[in-house]
């Protein structure tokens, strides 16, 4: 689970640890990833730094994420997207994100807006996830969370339930077909590990008629 602010009272991190709750109630195991230690992308060589180990470790550990960033102006924040570009598409044979199924959520300062998610969205395509349908955006994020950092009760805390209770339907359901989602033919071939009746490019464009003149 990440978050994309690094400011003491964060409404992202709270927003990310009501999630969290709401995922353990419906049987999940979920880590909170603190990206307070994190450095920028390519600042440290070969990404040698204990930060990077343990979002990466997260990553491979999951089976689902969730993503919330505040929105700055009308994007996601710069930690936002510093922690999923130290989430390579492969790494040694294995792939941090690939296949596994992504809730998005923002909070704002303002009025209501989607711009971050529709973002992290995007960046979900990019990382080969699969998005749920469903999202969360609490608007005015500071007249939604009590003292102690609890979410009041609205239709926001609603929101939330349901796109937690979504994610982990998705996850389940997808959890058989984890291996075959990221099976690629272009990824076979590039390795070898194709025979002639696996080999669909060159099937494919046998099959194609000649032109004729």
């Amino acid at each position: 689970m990440l978050y994309g602010s690094l400011r003491e009272r964060s409404f992202s991190r709270l927003a990310v640890e009501e999630a969290a709750r709401l995922l353990q109630l419906f049987g999940a195991e979920t880590r909170i990833f603190d990206p307070r230690d994190l450095p920028l992308p390519d600042q440290v060589p070969g990404d040698d730094h204990s930060a990077v180990h343990e979002l990466r470790e997260h990553a491979l550990w999951s089976e689902g994420m969730v993503w919330c960033s505040p929105e700055r102006h009308g994007q996601i924040t710069g930690i936002m997207k510093a922690q999923i570009d130290h989430l390579p598409l492969e790494m040694k044979g294995m792939r941090p994100t690939q296949g596994r199924s992504l809730a998005v959520m923002q909070v704002s300062g303002g009025s209501q807006s989607f711009n971050a998610v529709n973002t992290l969205r995007l960046l979900g395509r990019w990382m080969r996830m699969f998005t749920i349908p469903n999202q969360s955006s609490v608007a005015m994020a500071y007249k939604e969370f009590d003292e102690a950092g609890r979410m009041k009760p609205s239709a926001y805390y609603d929101r939330i339930v349901d796109v937690m209770e979504e994610l982990v339907r998705f996850t389940v359901l997808l959890r058989p077909h984890a291996t075959q989602l990221v099976d690629r033919y272009s990824e076979r071939k590039s390795v070898g590990i194709t025979n002639a009746q696996d080999d669909y490019s060159a099937i494919a464009i046998r099959s194609q008629p000649v032109a004729t003149s």
